[in-house]
């Protein structure tokens, strides 16, 4: 499945950090590609659009998803937000592989936020873990997309939780300090899981 290719995944929890990460791989001039970026647009694919309508009618418009209703009805329930990854993870994934296999160059980087829930981390030859602080993560999340505290930590506890989930044999990147040191710790960590020897 690997073709010769070194394939890091970079994971966290939502507002974590994982977009400065990915732009810092970008920087030294790997491929990057987002899964959620991909799930944006896996709305379009006619059985995911099918899918949809069938297990949430109320947030299928015409012949779209109407995104924010959908993450209003699932980000509340965990058991609604199951249903959703079972319809949307499989093709997602499907796209993000086809997309890196067909990329240059001998390493390539994907940000993969259900990595762990979706038990796709075997897949990977190396795996960056970014964590931060839960109100740094609220702040940020409210900075960036108007969120409230409330809103955010409902996405939160319907995540996986990896302060209680250990995560061992992986790399951990801490991200518990100001942008600019943020930034400079994340090129370390992208330049050295990109060079460090395959397993």
């Amino acid at each position: 499945m690997k073709q010769n290719k070194k394939y890091i995944a970079v994971t966290g929890g939502i507002g974590s950090g994982k977009t400065t990460v990915l732009n810092a791989a970008k920087e030294q001039g790997y491929p990057c590609f987002s899964a959620d970026a991909i799930a944006r647009g896996i709305y379009d694919d006619p059985s995911v659009l099918g899918a949809v309508r069938g297990a949430f009618p109320l947030c299928v418009k015409g012949d779209r998803v109407d995104r924010a209703a959908l993450a209003a009805e699932v980000f509340s329930d965990a058991a609604k937000l199951a249903v959703l990854n079972e319809i949307t993870h499989t093709p997602v994934m499907n796209k993000l592989w086809n997309d890196m296999r067909a990329a240059e160059g001998n390493v390539v980087f994907a940000e993969v936020p259900l990595l762990f829930e979706g038990g796709y981390e075997g897949q990977f030859d190396e795996v960056i873990v970014v964590l931060r602080p839960t109100e740094e993560r609220i702040s940020a999340l409210a900075a960036r997309d108007g969120m409230s505290r409330k809103e955010a930590l409902s996405r939160m506890q319907n995540q996986f939780d990896y302060e209680k989930n250990k995560i061992s044999g992986h790399t951990l990147l801490y991200n518990d300090c100001d942008f600019d040191e943020f930034k400079r710790r994340a090129a370390a960590v992208v330049r050295a899981a990109a060079e460090a020897d395959q397993k």
